[in-house]
């Protein structure tokens, strides 16, 4: 009797064993995407693995698509060679050694409807897209533009709670579009990309949708200065300019993304904005692009908002957004000025910028008719960026001196 106890006991515990293991399969394979979400999150950072991260953002996390159109906007080829050297510093530098430092993925130049040199690396082709990060807070602007331009907003001036009042509840309380678009909200937010605690890294799981709505982080924001007085870069403002222009159109950003720049400015391929678990787009620095439609992005800006025969950005937004008008905004001897959510460059060679983290870059120089992308997985970044940032305007200031002389 006590044999046949044990074994009945025996083929119990399989049994419950064999049920548990096949509960844990089940519970995998129902979270299988979000166990892989969670992976790709922790590792979306890692050194080794940035080139194809940034390539597959879109692809890896919850994003909603931004479709091509039929009438593709074509670009003429007339390759040209980049220069060899620029100057940084006094120094004399190496432009390919900087294109390599960088981990540069894509390089295109344009002078308007001509490719003058177009050159991938790291694996990456004419067909990849890559996530753009802070670049994607210029995109946001060019549609804050048009919004106003179609009566959904009335003026820079309006306060951002007249079109979302649950901000009412934040340090967004009141503060007007404008400030907002000048990275002078007055609100306390830390931006440091490497510490775990920042209210950036709070963001950060609910813009690739692995947390909840980004909405709830901005609640929290509390008001650190008088709007309009001190510029300090604060992605959650972009994110509440997302926010405004979704509540005014009626549109999630995407949609209004493709309707109103996407196609009109015929971009030849697919975009997508990464988003939070509740479809929300993370205007801060979720877009992805190949590299070519980001140089077609810095043509209407190159062009005063003319593109692919017809007005896509107010030719007035263009001017306010790539000028820096107050002191607060005004570019420093080591600091880049800021107009709204374009970065302006000292000097007169009157050029701007969209950059993004990792080093990727839309730069426009009208002196010289030159647009350039580039796309970059910058491994040092976390040490070097901002001097990286600094670094890159005298880059591609060379590459716009020497290719718009040789058109």
């Amino acid at each position: 009797m006590a044999v046949g106890k044990k074994s009945r006991v025996g083929k119990f515990l399989l049994r419950g064993l064999l049920i548990l293991i096949l509960l844990i399969v089940a519970l995998a394979a129902v979270n299988y995407k979000l166990l892989v979400g969670i992976y790709h999150g922790i590792t979306l950072f890692t050194p080794d693995k940035l080139v194809v991260n940034f390539r597959t953002a879109d692809q890896r996390f919850r994003s909603n698509l931004v479709a091509a159109g039929d009438d593709v906007s074509t670009f003429r080829y007339n390759l040209q060679q980049l220069p060899k050297e620029y100057t940084y510093r006094g120094e004399t530098k190496s432009i390919a050694q900087f294109m390599a430092d960088t981990d540069t993925t894509g390089l295109v130049v344009t002078n308007g409807d001509e490719i003058l040199y177009e050159e991938y690396f790291l694996g990456n082709t004419e067909h990849s897209r890559a996530i753009v990060w802070s670049t994607s807070k210029s995109v946001v602007s060019a549609l804050m533009g048009i919004a106003i331009e179609e009566g959904y907003i009335n003026a820079v001036s309006d306060p951002v709670t007249d079109y979302v009042p649950s901000l009412a509840a934040s340090g967004y309380n009141g503060v007007a579009i404008e400030d907002v678009l000048q990275m002078s909200s007055g609100i306390r937010f830390s931006e440091d990309y490497f510490d775990a605690s920042s209210d950036f890294n709070k963001m950060a799981p609910r813009s690739v949708g692995l947390g909840g709505p980004l909405e709830d982080i901005l609640l929290t924001l509390e008001s650190e200065h008088e709007p309009g007085t001190v510029r300090e870069y604060a992605s959650s403002d972009t994110q509440v300019l997302g926010m405004v222009i979704r509540a005014a159109t009626g549109m999630d950003l995407a949609s209004y993304t493709e309707t109103r720049l996407w196609q009109p400015a015929g971009m030849e391929a697919d975009a997508y904005w990464l988003a939070d678990s509740s479809g929300v787009e993370s205007a801060f620095g979720g877009f992805n692009a190949t590299l070519r439609d980001l140089a077609r992005f810095g043509s209407i800006y190159l062009c005063d908002g003319f593109w692919n025969g017809k007005q896509i950005v107010p030719s007035a937004w263009i001017r306010a957004s790539v000028t820096a008008d107050e002191a607060h905004l005004l570019p420093g001897e080591d600091s880049l000025g800021y107009g709204y959510q374009w970065w302006v460059p000292g000097g007169d060679e009157g050029d701007f910028l969209a950059i993004g983290i990792y080093g990727q870059a839309i730069y426009v120089n009208p002196s010289h008719q030159i647009v350039i992308a580039k796309t970059s997985a910058y491994r040092e970044y976390e040490q070097e960026g901002e001097e990286m940032e600094l670094e890159s305007v005298s880059f591609m200031r060379a590459i716009a001196n020497a290719l718009g002389k040789a058109i």
